[in-house]
C-alpha cells in the first residue's frame, strides 16, 4: 500500500482542482475502494494536520500540511515505518559501516521480519549496482562493496529518487548531511563562477550542491577519494574551479578537502552546471568530433523534420553540451532535470526531436541517454528557436483616435513602443464615424467610448495607461489563441478518417495497440510495415505518454505516403508508461504534411491535458461522428 499512498499523494500535489476518486483510482490502477483507503491513511497518519481534504467534489492535497509532513519524514531514525523510508536508512548505515551489518540486528532494530528485511536489501542492491558498488554477505553480515566514489553516487542517487519531480531542497539535504549553510555557499559559489566569465546552469547546480554536502560529511569521516590523474588541459581549465572550491569550501564548512575530493566536485560543476561564456578565459574547448557529430545530427533534424539549426553559435553550445552528456553518461552521474516532465508535454515536437538527437548518439557513443538528458537537449534546441524567430506572427491593428493637435500621434508612438514586437499597427483612423465592423485588422483600439460592434475591439484612453496597456495585451493574447484554436481544428478534421478510429483500443499493452493501429494505417495504405516498426522502436526510446491521458506513439521519420491519424479512445485506461492514458493516437506524417506537423502536435497535447475533459471526450465518441463534434467542441472552449 506505501508505494500507491505516495502515487496518490503525489498526484493530488500536482493537480490544480479537486480530484475524484475514479480519477484517482485510474490513474493508480486500483479500486476506488483502494483510493478511499488511502485517503483514510492519510488522516490518521502520524501527522496532526489532516493531508487530503475530502468533498463531493473529490479530494484534494492540503498543501501545507503536506509539506510539514514531508519535513517529519527527513528525520528518519531507527523506526523507520515506510519502504522508501526503510531502503533510506539501510542505504545511510551501510554507508558508514565498514565492517558491515548483522542482517538479524538490522531486522530487529526496524522492527520487520526476516522476509521484510530481505524484499528492501533487494531495493538497496538496486541502486547499489546502478551506482557501481554491491552487496556482499558473509554469513549474517551485510556489507557495501565498492570506491568511494560509488558510495557517494549512491547517497546522491538516494536523495534525488525521493525529491519530488527531481527538485532538490537545500534545507532537506542539510538535515540529512548535517551540512548548515548550503544556501550561502550556493549564492557565494554561483557569483564566483559568474565572476569568471561562466554560464550557471540553475537546474542542475543544487544536484552539485549536495555532492559538495555528501563530500563534506565524508570528509569530517576521514573518507575522501583517492588521487586520480587528470589530463593538463582539463587541469588548466578546471584551475579557476578548483581555486574556487579550496577558498569556499573550508571558509563555509569549517572542514579540510583533498585535491581529488576538490577534482571530483570541479568535474561534476564542469559537465553538469557551466559553461564558458564570453568572460570566461579562452574560448570553450569543443571537441572535434562532438562538433562533427553535431554538425550531421543538424543536417539530419533540417532533413527529417525540416527544422532548420544550422547555426554556428548553436553548433558549438549543444556540442559542448554533447560532450558533457556523454561524459556523465559514462560515469553514470545522471542529471536531474525538473522541467523534463513539462517540456515532454508542453513541448512534444521539441522534445521529439530531441529523443531523435539522443537516439542518434546513444546509438554512436554505446551509452544510455535517459528522459532527464533529451529534456536538457529540448531546452537547447527551444532556447535557439525562440532567439531565430517568433513562432507566432504579430497581431494588427487599427487605431481610432480623433484628431486633436497630434493626440493620435502620441497614442500610436506609445502603443508600438510598449507592444511593438506583438503588435503591427496598419492604420490610425482621426475620425469618429467609422464603423468598426469595416475595418480588417484584428484588433481595434479606440478611444472613443461606444459598444463593440465586433469583436477585437479595445477602449482605451486617449493618454494610454498601464491598465490600458494591460488589456490591449489581453486582445492580441485572445487573437493569436483564436488563430491557433482555428488553424488546428481545421488541421485536425483533415487528418482523421472514420477508417481509422477505434471506440476500443485494439490491444491491451503499448505494444499491441501500436500495432493494431499500425493496421489500419497500413491497409489504407498510408504507411508500410517498417513505419510500424518504427513506431515501436521509438517507443522504446522513451514513452510517448505526452499527458496523464494521451499516447501518441509515432516514427522519427516522415515516411507516410499522406499525413494521418489512427486513433483508440480507451474507455479503461490503459497503462502506457509512468501513466495510464485515456486516448492512443498513432500520427504518420508525410514530408509534405511537415509544415503543420509542430502546430497540431503542440495543440493536440494541450487539448487532452485534462483527465475530466478527455473523459468527457471518451464516453461521448462512441462512433465516428460523435467523436469528431465533441472534440471540435472541445478545442472550441479551451
Amino acid at each position: 500500500m506505501a508505494d500507491k499512498y505516495e502515487r496518490m499523494l503525489e498526484l493530488l500535489l500536482h493537480a490544480d482542482d479537486w480530484v475524484t476518486a475514479t480519477e484517482l483510482a485510474e490513474r493508480l490502477g486500483v479500486t476506488t475502494r483502494s483510493v478511499r483507503s488511502y485517503v483514510a491513511a492519510a488522516k490518521t497518519a502520524a501527522h496532526p494536520l489532516v493531508i487530503v481534504t475530502a468533498s463531493t467534489a473529490g479530494y484534494r492535497l492540503n498543501r501545507e500540511a503536506y509539506a510539514e509532513f514531508l519535513a517529519a519524514g527527513r528525520g528518519r531514525g531507527s523506526a523507520a515505518e515506510t519502504p522508501q523510508a526503510r531502503v533510506h536508512h539501510l542505504v545511510r548505515r551501510l554507508t558508514d559501516a565498514d565492517e558491515g551489518l548483522d542482517a538479524y540486528e538490522l531486522a530487529e532494530s526496524l522492527y520487520v521480519s526476516d522476509s521484510t528485511l530481505e524484499a528492501d536489501l533487494r531495493k538497496v542492491r538496486a541502486l547499489a549496482e546502478e551506482s557501481g558498488a554491491s552487496l556482499t554477505r558473509r554469513g549474517s553480515t551485510i556489507a557495501l562493496a565498492g570506491s568511494e566514489a560509488a558510495s557517494r553516487r549512491l547517497l546522491s542517487r538516494l536523495l534525488q529518487s525521493e525529491s519530488a519531480q527531481g527538485v532538490l531542497e537545500l534545507d532537506a539535504i542539510e538535515s540529512e548531511f548535517g551540512v548548515g549553510g548550503l544556501g550561502a555557499f550556493k549564492t557565494e559559489l554561483i557569483q564566483a563562477l559568474d565572476a569568471d566569465g561562466f554560464f550557471i546552469n540553475e537546474y542542475g547546480i543544487d544536484a552539485v550542491i549536495l555532492h559538495v554536502a555528501i563530500a563534506v560529511e565524508r570528509a569530517r569521516r576521514e573518507r575522501h577519494l583517492p588521487p586520480t590523474a587528470t589530463a593538463p588541459t582539463a587541469a588548466n581549465r578546471a584551475a579557476p574551479i578548483n581555486a574556487t572550491l579550496h577558498r569556499l569550501i573550508p571558509d563555509h564548512f569549517d572542514v579540510a578537502v583533498t585535491e581529488a575530493d576538490v577534482e571530483y566536485l570541479a568535474r561534476l560543476l564542469t559537465t553538469r552546471v557551466i559553461a564558458p561564456g564570453a568572460g570566461s578565459e579562452g574560448a570553450p574547448h569543443v571537441d572535434e568530433a562532438d562538433l562533427g557529430t553535431v554538425r550531421r545530427i543538424v543536417d539530419l533534424v533540417a532533413e527529417e523534420y525540416l527544422v532548420d539549426f544550422r547555426d554556428d553559435a548553436f553548433i558549438a553550445r549543444l556540442a559542448l553540451h554533447l560532450g558533457n552528456l556523454v561524459t556523465r553518461a559514462r560515469e553514470d552521474a545522471r542529471s536531474r532535470n525538473p522541467l523534463a516532465r513539462s517540456i515532454k508535454s508542453s513541448y512534444p515536437l521539441i522534445f521529439d526531436i530531441a529523443v531523435f538527437i539522443a537516439s542518434i548518439v546513444q546509438r554512436e557513443r554505446g551509452i544510455t541517454v535517459d528522459d532527464d538528458e533529451i529534456s536538457y537537449i529540448a531546452l537547447h534546441l527551444g532556447s535557439h528557436l525562440e532567439r531565430v524567430a517568433r513562432r507566432e506572427e504579430r497581431v494588427t491593428g487599427t487605431i481610432i483616435c480623433p484628431s486633436y493637435y497630434d493626440l493620435h500621434a502620441i497614442l500610436r508612438s506609445r502603443i508600438e513602443r510598449e507592444l511593438g514586437a506583438d503588435l503591427s499597427i496598419e492604420f490610425v483612423v482621426t475620425r469618429t464615424d467609422v464603423d468598426p465592423r469595416e475595418l480588417t485588422s484584428d484588433l481595434v483600439i479606440s478611444t472613443i467610448p461606444s459598444p463593440a460592434l465586433r469583436e477585437g475591439v479595445v477602449v482605451v484612453q486617449p493618454f494610454l495607461t498601464d491598465d490600458d496597456i494591460d488589456a490591449i495585451r489581453q486582445a492580441i493574447w485572445r487573437v493569436r489563441r483564436q488563430r491557433r484554436r482555428q488553424r488546428i481544428t481545421d488541421e485536425l478534421l483533415e487528418y482523421f478518417d472514420a477508417e481509422l478510429f477505434f471506440a476500443e483500443p485494439p490491444g491491451d499493452d503499448p505494444e499491441s495497440i501500436i500495432r493494431g493501429l499500425g493496421a489500419s494505417l497500413v491497409a489504407a495504405g498510408i504507411v508500410d510495415d517498417r513505419y510500424v516498426e518504427g513506431a515501436l522502436e521509438r517507443e522504446r526510446m522513451s514513452s510517448t505518454a505526452f499527458s496523464e491521458t494521451l499516447a501518441m506513439p509515432h516514427a522519427m521519420g516522415l515516411s507516410a505516403a499522406r499525413t494521418a491519424i489512427a486513433l483508440a479512445l480507451c474507455p479503461t485506461p490503459v497503462a502506457w508508461g509512468d501513466a495510464r492514458v485515456s486516448v492512443v493516437a498513432l500520427i504518420a506524417f508525410s514530408p509534405e504534411g511537415r509544415a503543420r506537423f509542430q502546430p497540431l502536435f503542440d495543440q493536440f497535447v494541450d487539448v487532452f491535458a485534462s483527465r475530466r475533459e478527455v473523459g468527457e471526450l471518451v464516453r461521448a465518441g462512441g462512433d465516428f461522428a460523435s467523436f469528431i463534434g465533441e472534440l471540435a467542441q472541445l478545442i472550441e472552449r479551451r
